[in-house]
Protein backbone atom coordinates (compact mmCIF):
# COMPACT_ATOMS: atom_id res chain seq x y z
CA UNK A 1 0.00 0.00 0.00
CA UNK A 2 1.85 3.26 -1.32
CA UNK A 3 1.67 6.79 0.95
CA UNK A 4 -0.22 9.24 -1.84
CA UNK A 5 0.30 12.35 -0.84
CA UNK A 6 -0.45 14.12 -4.25
CA UNK A 7 -0.94 17.67 -2.61
CA UNK A 8 -0.34 18.48 1.32
CA UNK A 9 -4.16 20.07 2.57
CA UNK A 10 -3.67 24.14 3.47
CA UNK A 11 -2.52 24.63 7.21
CA UNK A 12 -6.04 26.01 7.89
CA UNK A 13 -7.21 22.42 7.60
CA UNK A 14 -4.93 19.99 9.55
CA UNK A 15 -5.97 21.05 12.97
CA UNK A 16 -7.40 17.28 14.25
CA UNK A 17 -8.96 16.59 17.54
CA UNK A 18 -6.91 13.97 19.18
CA UNK A 19 -9.54 11.67 20.12
CA UNK A 20 -11.24 11.21 16.31
CA UNK A 21 -11.34 8.62 14.64
CA UNK A 22 -8.84 8.35 10.89
CA UNK A 23 -11.01 9.24 7.96
CA UNK A 24 -11.62 6.46 5.15
CA UNK A 25 -12.92 7.81 1.89
CA UNK A 26 -14.26 5.24 -0.25
CA UNK A 27 -14.21 5.49 -4.22
CA UNK A 28 -15.90 3.61 -6.92
CA UNK A 29 -15.38 4.01 -10.52
CA UNK A 30 -15.57 2.69 -13.78
CA UNK A 31 -13.18 0.05 -13.43
CA UNK A 32 -12.58 -0.87 -9.96
CA UNK A 33 -12.43 0.86 -6.15
CA UNK A 34 -9.83 2.33 -4.70
CA UNK A 35 -10.19 3.04 -0.44
CA UNK A 36 -7.84 6.12 0.67
CA UNK A 37 -7.03 6.28 4.58
CA UNK A 38 -6.46 9.51 5.63
CA UNK A 39 -3.72 10.37 8.44
CA UNK A 40 -5.12 12.17 11.93
CA UNK A 41 -5.03 15.94 10.21
CA UNK A 42 -6.26 14.73 6.78
CA UNK A 43 -3.59 16.08 5.09
CA UNK A 44 -1.98 12.68 3.75
CA UNK A 45 -3.46 9.45 2.67
CA UNK A 46 -2.63 5.98 2.03
CA UNK A 47 -4.00 4.19 -1.12
CA UNK A 48 -5.60 1.04 -0.90
CA UNK A 49 -6.31 -0.65 -4.27
CA UNK A 50 -7.53 -0.70 -6.87
CA UNK A 51 -9.99 -3.53 -5.80
CA UNK A 52 -11.78 -5.56 -8.40
CA UNK A 53 -9.96 -3.79 -11.19
CA UNK A 54 -11.53 -3.76 -14.77
CA UNK A 55 -15.17 -4.41 -13.09
CA UNK A 56 -17.66 -1.13 -13.41
CA UNK A 57 -17.92 -0.54 -9.15
CA UNK A 58 -21.23 1.83 -8.47
CA UNK A 59 -21.30 2.29 -5.02
CA UNK A 60 -19.03 1.17 -2.24
CA UNK A 61 -19.89 1.21 1.40
CA UNK A 62 -18.53 0.81 5.30
CA UNK A 63 -21.51 -0.82 7.36
CA UNK A 64 -21.28 2.52 10.44
CA UNK A 65 -23.13 -0.37 12.68
CA UNK A 66 -19.80 -2.43 12.87
CA UNK A 67 -17.37 -0.40 11.57
CA UNK A 68 -15.68 -3.23 9.60
CA UNK A 69 -17.73 -4.83 6.85
CA UNK A 70 -17.97 -3.03 2.74
CA UNK A 71 -20.20 -4.15 0.71
CA UNK A 72 -19.44 -2.93 -3.19
CA UNK A 73 -22.10 -3.33 -6.41
CA UNK A 74 -20.57 -4.37 -8.81
CA UNK A 75 -21.05 -5.20 -12.80
CA UNK A 76 -18.57 -7.94 -13.67
CA UNK A 77 -18.16 -8.44 -17.27
CA UNK A 78 -19.48 -11.34 -18.45
CA UNK A 79 -20.51 -12.42 -15.17
CA UNK A 80 -23.09 -9.74 -14.70
CA UNK A 81 -24.21 -7.76 -11.61
CA UNK A 82 -23.86 -9.02 -8.32
CA UNK A 83 -22.58 -7.86 -4.87
CA UNK A 84 -18.77 -8.16 -2.93
CA UNK A 85 -18.86 -8.28 0.94
CA UNK A 86 -15.81 -7.66 3.18
CA UNK A 87 -15.56 -8.16 6.85
CA UNK A 88 -11.63 -6.89 6.73
CA UNK A 89 -11.53 -3.89 5.14
CA UNK A 90 -11.46 -5.56 1.79
CA UNK A 91 -8.49 -7.80 2.27
CA UNK A 92 -10.71 -10.35 1.78
CA UNK A 93 -14.18 -10.30 -0.57
CA UNK A 94 -16.81 -12.41 -0.82
CA UNK A 95 -19.70 -12.51 -3.91
CA UNK A 96 -23.03 -12.41 -2.61
CA UNK A 97 -24.49 -16.00 -2.84
CA UNK A 98 -27.83 -14.34 -4.07
CA UNK A 99 -27.37 -10.86 -5.77
CA UNK A 100 -30.44 -8.78 -6.26
CA UNK A 101 -32.50 -10.53 -9.28
CA UNK A 102 -36.37 -9.27 -9.77
CA UNK A 103 -38.72 -12.25 -9.34
CA UNK A 104 -39.47 -14.47 -12.58
CA UNK A 105 -42.68 -13.29 -14.40
CA UNK A 106 -45.24 -14.72 -15.03
CA UNK A 107 -46.17 -17.22 -18.04
CA UNK A 108 -47.46 -14.78 -21.12
CA UNK A 109 -45.75 -11.36 -19.68
CA UNK A 110 -42.07 -9.39 -20.08
CA UNK A 111 -39.96 -10.16 -17.33
CA UNK A 112 -36.71 -7.49 -16.00
CA UNK A 113 -33.68 -7.99 -15.77
CA UNK A 114 -30.95 -6.43 -13.17
CA UNK A 115 -28.08 -4.61 -15.05
CA UNK A 116 -26.20 -3.40 -12.19
CA UNK A 117 -26.88 -2.83 -8.45
CA UNK A 118 -26.51 1.29 -8.37
CA UNK A 119 -26.84 1.99 -4.47
CA UNK A 120 -26.39 0.75 -1.25
CA UNK A 121 -27.96 1.55 1.94
CA UNK A 122 -27.16 -0.07 5.39
CA UNK A 123 -30.67 -0.32 7.36
CA UNK A 124 -31.41 1.46 10.64
CA UNK A 125 -28.87 0.92 13.62
CA UNK A 126 -31.87 -1.15 15.41
CA UNK A 127 -31.68 -3.70 11.92
CA UNK A 128 -28.00 -4.79 12.29
CA UNK A 129 -27.21 -6.96 9.04
CA UNK A 130 -30.05 -4.88 7.76
CA UNK A 131 -28.97 -3.43 3.78
CA UNK A 132 -31.04 -1.74 0.76
CA UNK A 133 -30.05 -1.74 -2.81
CA UNK A 134 -31.58 0.23 -5.28
CA UNK A 135 -31.46 -1.32 -8.87
CA UNK A 136 -31.20 -0.63 -12.94
CA UNK A 137 -33.74 -0.69 -13.72
CA UNK A 138 -35.49 0.76 -11.19
CA UNK A 139 -36.02 -2.15 -7.89
CA UNK A 140 -35.22 -2.29 -4.29
CA UNK A 141 -34.24 -5.10 -2.76
CA UNK A 142 -33.08 -5.99 0.67
CA UNK A 143 -30.55 -8.53 2.45
CA UNK A 144 -31.13 -9.58 6.36
CA UNK A 145 -27.47 -10.97 6.70
CA UNK A 146 -25.49 -8.66 5.78
CA UNK A 147 -25.20 -8.68 2.04
CA UNK A 148 -24.91 -12.36 1.34
CA UNK A 149 -28.52 -12.92 0.41
CA UNK A 150 -31.05 -10.54 -1.51
CA UNK A 151 -34.35 -10.61 -1.77
CA UNK A 152 -37.18 -8.12 -3.74
CA UNK A 153 -38.14 -5.84 -1.70
CA UNK A 154 -41.66 -3.77 -0.89
CA UNK A 155 -44.74 -3.86 -3.43
CA UNK A 156 -42.68 -0.87 -5.57
CA UNK A 157 -41.47 -3.43 -7.77
CA UNK A 158 -44.14 -5.28 -9.64
CA UNK A 159 -46.77 -2.60 -8.95
CA UNK A 160 -48.39 -1.83 -11.86
CA UNK A 161 -48.83 1.55 -11.77
CA UNK A 162 -44.85 2.23 -10.40
CA UNK A 163 -43.94 0.42 -13.64
CA UNK A 164 -45.77 2.63 -15.53
CA UNK A 165 -43.86 5.71 -13.65
CA UNK A 166 -40.44 3.76 -13.82
CA UNK A 167 -40.80 3.60 -17.77
CA UNK A 168 -38.49 1.54 -19.74
CA UNK A 169 -34.98 1.13 -20.58
CA UNK A 170 -34.93 3.65 -23.33
CA UNK A 171 -36.49 6.92 -21.18
CA UNK A 172 -34.41 8.90 -19.54
CA UNK A 173 -31.32 8.56 -17.72
CA UNK A 174 -28.44 7.70 -20.24
CA UNK A 175 -26.45 4.55 -18.60
CA UNK A 176 -30.20 3.33 -17.84
CA UNK A 177 -32.79 4.40 -14.99
CA UNK A 178 -32.54 4.09 -11.66
CA UNK A 179 -33.78 3.63 -7.72
CA UNK A 180 -31.43 5.43 -5.43
CA UNK A 181 -30.94 7.81 -2.32
CA UNK A 182 -32.72 5.04 -0.49
CA UNK A 183 -32.88 6.67 3.00
CA UNK A 184 -33.89 5.05 6.36
CA UNK A 185 -35.18 7.48 8.93
CA UNK A 186 -32.51 7.23 11.66
CA UNK A 187 -35.65 7.40 14.33
CA UNK A 188 -37.78 4.71 12.65
CA UNK A 189 -36.68 1.20 10.72
CA UNK A 190 -39.78 1.29 8.96
CA UNK A 191 -39.96 4.46 7.66
CA UNK A 192 -38.08 5.16 4.31
CA UNK A 193 -37.66 7.37 1.38
CA UNK A 194 -36.53 6.48 -2.11
CA UNK A 195 -35.78 8.33 -5.94
CA UNK A 196 -36.16 6.88 -8.60
CA UNK A 197 -34.93 8.39 -12.28
CA UNK A 198 -37.37 9.00 -13.73
CA UNK A 199 -40.20 7.93 -11.47
CA UNK A 200 -39.80 10.79 -8.89
CA UNK A 201 -40.01 10.73 -5.05
CA UNK A 202 -41.80 8.60 -2.82
CA UNK A 203 -42.24 7.77 1.23
CA UNK A 204 -43.29 4.54 2.99
CA UNK A 205 -43.93 5.16 6.25
CA UNK A 206 -45.25 0.98 7.10
CA UNK A 207 -41.80 -0.39 6.27
CA UNK A 208 -42.15 -0.95 2.77
CA UNK A 209 -45.33 -2.50 2.87
CA UNK A 210 -46.32 1.03 0.59
CA UNK A 211 -45.40 3.86 -0.74
CA UNK A 212 -46.74 7.40 -1.58
CA UNK A 213 -45.30 9.78 -4.39
CA UNK A 214 -43.97 12.97 -2.92
CA UNK A 215 -43.59 15.34 -6.03
CA UNK A 216 -45.63 18.49 -5.00
CA UNK A 217 -44.22 21.49 -5.85
CA UNK A 218 -41.38 20.01 -8.09
CA UNK A 219 -41.10 21.14 -11.72
CA UNK A 220 -40.60 19.06 -14.52
CA UNK A 221 -39.32 19.63 -18.03
CA UNK A 222 -41.24 21.94 -20.14
CA UNK A 223 -44.51 20.47 -21.81
CA UNK A 224 -44.70 17.33 -19.06
CA UNK A 225 -47.63 16.98 -16.95
CA UNK A 226 -45.77 17.72 -13.43
CA UNK A 227 -48.61 15.60 -11.92
CA UNK A 228 -47.59 12.50 -13.69
CA UNK A 229 -44.25 11.04 -11.43
CA UNK A 230 -43.14 9.19 -14.28
CA UNK A 231 -41.70 12.85 -15.89
CA UNK A 232 -39.91 13.58 -12.76
CA UNK A 233 -36.00 13.26 -12.71
CA UNK A 234 -34.55 13.69 -9.20
CA UNK A 235 -30.98 13.45 -8.95
CA UNK A 236 -30.38 13.30 -5.67
CA UNK A 237 -32.23 13.04 -2.35
CA UNK A 238 -30.55 13.35 1.08
CA UNK A 239 -32.04 13.80 5.18
CA UNK A 240 -30.34 16.13 7.12
CA UNK A 241 -28.92 13.87 10.36
CA UNK A 242 -29.03 16.82 12.77
CA UNK A 243 -33.22 17.31 11.79
CA UNK A 244 -34.37 14.44 10.07
CA UNK A 245 -37.66 15.90 9.31
CA UNK A 246 -35.63 18.32 6.54
CA UNK A 247 -35.03 16.81 3.22
CA UNK A 248 -32.92 18.18 0.28
CA UNK A 249 -33.05 17.43 -3.31
CA UNK A 250 -30.76 17.78 -6.34
CA UNK A 251 -33.09 17.65 -9.06
CA UNK A 252 -33.05 17.71 -12.97
CA UNK A 253 -35.22 20.94 -12.47
CA UNK A 254 -33.91 22.18 -9.73
CA UNK A 255 -32.38 22.47 -5.90
CA UNK A 256 -35.19 21.49 -3.64
CA UNK A 257 -36.13 21.77 -0.01
CA UNK A 258 -39.13 19.92 2.00
CA UNK A 259 -39.47 20.29 5.67
CA UNK A 260 -41.93 17.80 7.11
CA UNK A 261 -44.86 17.30 7.78
CA UNK A 262 -45.44 19.32 4.99
CA UNK A 263 -45.49 17.86 1.69
CA UNK A 264 -44.75 20.52 -0.80
CA UNK A 265 -41.13 20.96 -1.89
CA UNK A 266 -39.86 24.54 -2.08
CA UNK A 267 -36.90 25.79 -5.13
CA UNK A 268 -34.16 27.10 -3.64
CA UNK A 269 -32.07 26.60 -6.26
CA UNK A 270 -33.57 29.77 -7.33
CA UNK A 271 -30.89 31.82 -5.35
CA UNK A 272 -28.17 30.20 -6.85
CA UNK A 273 -26.64 32.52 -9.20
CA UNK A 274 -28.17 33.62 -12.27
CA UNK A 275 -25.20 32.52 -14.38
CA UNK A 276 -24.57 29.04 -12.77
CA UNK A 277 -28.30 28.13 -12.16
CA UNK A 278 -29.27 25.27 -10.16
CA UNK A 279 -28.68 22.34 -12.66
CA UNK A 280 -26.59 19.22 -10.83
CA UNK A 281 -26.25 15.99 -9.69
CA UNK A 282 -24.86 15.38 -6.31
CA UNK A 283 -25.85 17.31 -2.67
CA UNK A 284 -24.13 16.84 0.88
CA UNK A 285 -26.12 17.67 3.73
CA UNK A 286 -23.72 19.13 7.02
CA UNK A 287 -24.01 15.97 9.59
CA UNK A 288 -24.63 18.41 13.12
CA UNK A 289 -26.13 21.67 11.33
CA UNK A 290 -29.04 21.46 8.78
CA UNK A 291 -29.03 24.71 7.55
CA UNK A 292 -26.03 24.08 5.74
CA UNK A 293 -25.55 22.18 2.32
CA UNK A 294 -23.24 21.98 -0.45
CA UNK A 295 -24.18 21.32 -4.02
CA UNK A 296 -21.91 21.15 -7.35
CA UNK A 297 -23.36 22.47 -10.26
CA UNK A 298 -22.88 21.77 -13.59
CA UNK A 299 -23.88 23.25 -17.44
CA UNK A 300 -27.21 23.05 -17.05
CA UNK A 301 -27.76 24.57 -20.97
CA UNK A 302 -30.40 23.54 -23.61
CA UNK A 303 -28.45 20.97 -24.54
CA UNK A 304 -26.60 19.41 -21.33
CA UNK A 305 -22.68 18.90 -22.05
CA UNK A 306 -22.46 17.75 -18.79
CA UNK A 307 -19.42 19.62 -17.65
CA UNK A 308 -18.52 22.40 -14.66
CA UNK A 309 -20.20 25.94 -16.13
CA UNK A 310 -17.72 27.76 -18.15
CA UNK A 311 -15.29 25.03 -17.09
CA UNK A 312 -14.65 26.70 -14.06
CA UNK A 313 -15.47 24.39 -11.52
CA UNK A 314 -16.97 25.05 -8.21
CA UNK A 315 -18.95 24.14 -4.99
CA UNK A 316 -22.11 26.30 -3.98
CA UNK A 317 -22.97 26.79 -0.05
CA UNK A 318 -25.62 27.46 1.46
CA UNK A 319 -25.42 27.78 5.42
CA UNK A 320 -29.27 29.26 5.86
CA UNK A 321 -31.65 26.50 4.28
CA UNK A 322 -30.85 27.61 0.39
CA UNK A 323 -31.86 31.56 1.13
CA UNK A 324 -28.17 32.53 0.30
CA UNK A 325 -25.18 30.33 -1.58
CA UNK A 326 -21.31 30.90 -1.80
CA UNK A 327 -18.88 29.77 -4.49
CA UNK A 328 -16.23 27.80 -3.18
CA UNK A 329 -13.66 27.29 -5.56
CA UNK A 330 -9.83 28.04 -3.83
CA UNK A 331 -7.75 25.21 -4.72
CA UNK A 332 -10.34 24.16 -7.93
CA UNK A 333 -8.41 24.85 -11.33
CA UNK A 334 -9.43 28.23 -12.34
CA UNK A 335 -10.26 27.39 -16.00
CA UNK A 336 -10.38 24.66 -18.78
CA UNK A 337 -11.83 22.09 -16.30
CA UNK A 338 -14.19 19.92 -18.59
CA UNK A 339 -15.08 17.36 -15.76
CA UNK A 340 -18.25 17.81 -13.81
CA UNK A 341 -19.02 15.35 -10.38
CA UNK A 342 -21.68 12.32 -10.26
CA UNK A 343 -24.91 12.10 -8.04
CA UNK A 344 -22.98 9.68 -5.51
CA UNK A 345 -19.56 11.11 -6.16
CA UNK A 346 -19.73 13.86 -3.09
CA UNK A 347 -19.57 13.13 0.37
CA UNK A 348 -18.73 14.54 3.83
CA UNK A 349 -17.41 13.11 6.89
CA UNK A 350 -18.29 13.95 10.35
CA UNK A 351 -14.87 15.79 12.00
CA UNK A 352 -15.02 19.16 12.82
CA UNK A 353 -14.23 20.79 10.91
CA UNK A 354 -16.60 18.83 8.43
CA UNK A 355 -14.43 17.61 5.58
CA UNK A 356 -16.18 17.64 2.06
CA UNK A 357 -14.84 15.21 -0.96
CA UNK A 358 -15.67 14.57 -4.24
CA UNK A 359 -14.43 12.91 -7.26
CA UNK A 360 -14.66 13.74 -11.02
CA UNK A 361 -15.31 12.35 -14.62
CA UNK A 362 -12.46 12.75 -15.06
CA UNK A 363 -11.01 10.82 -12.54
CA UNK A 364 -9.75 13.20 -9.65
CA UNK A 365 -10.00 12.93 -5.87
CA UNK A 366 -10.74 15.91 -4.53
CA UNK A 367 -10.59 16.89 -0.47
CA UNK A 368 -11.34 19.69 1.73
CA UNK A 369 -10.76 19.79 5.33
CA UNK A 370 -12.14 22.98 6.31
CA UNK A 371 -16.07 22.91 4.72
CA UNK A 372 -14.93 23.45 1.43
CA UNK A 373 -12.66 26.58 1.73
CA UNK A 374 -10.24 25.51 0.53
CA UNK A 375 -9.64 22.42 -1.74
CA UNK A 376 -6.51 20.12 -2.48
CA UNK A 377 -6.23 17.01 -4.87
CA UNK A 378 -6.17 13.38 -3.27
CA UNK A 379 -5.47 11.68 -6.03
CA UNK A 380 -5.18 12.23 -9.79
CA UNK A 381 -5.81 9.31 -13.19
CA UNK A 382 -8.42 7.30 -11.57
CA UNK A 383 -11.00 5.99 -13.93
CA UNK A 384 -14.39 7.67 -14.18
CA UNK A 385 -15.61 8.26 -10.43
CA UNK A 386 -18.70 7.41 -9.96
CA UNK A 387 -19.36 7.49 -6.27
CA UNK A 388 -17.37 9.09 -3.31
CA UNK A 389 -18.05 7.83 0.49
CA UNK A 390 -16.64 9.11 3.94
CA UNK A 391 -16.29 7.36 6.90
CA UNK A 392 -14.47 6.97 10.41
CA UNK A 393 -12.90 4.19 11.46
CA UNK A 394 -10.80 3.57 14.61
CA UNK A 395 -8.29 0.80 13.52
Amino acid sequence: MALYTEQAAPAAATAAHATAGRVLVLVATRKGAWLYHGDAARSAWRSDGPHFLGHVISHLRLDPRDGRSLLAAAKTGHLGPTIFRSTDFGRNWQEAAKPPAFAPAAAGEQGRAVDHSFWLTPGNASEPGTWYAGTSPQGLFRSEDGGITWAPFSCLNDDLLYRKWMGTVQDGTPDGPKLHSIIVDPRDAAHLYIAMSGGGVHESTDGGKSFQPLIDGLEVVEGFDRDDASFHDPHCLRLAPSRPDRLYQQNHCGIYRLDRPATTWRRIGRNMPAEVGDIGFPLVVHPRDADCAWVFPMDGGTVWPRTSPGGKPAVYATRDGGETWERLDAGLPPAEAWWTVKRQAMTADAQDPVGLYFGTTSGELWGSGDEGLSWHCIARHLPEIYAVEAAEVTI
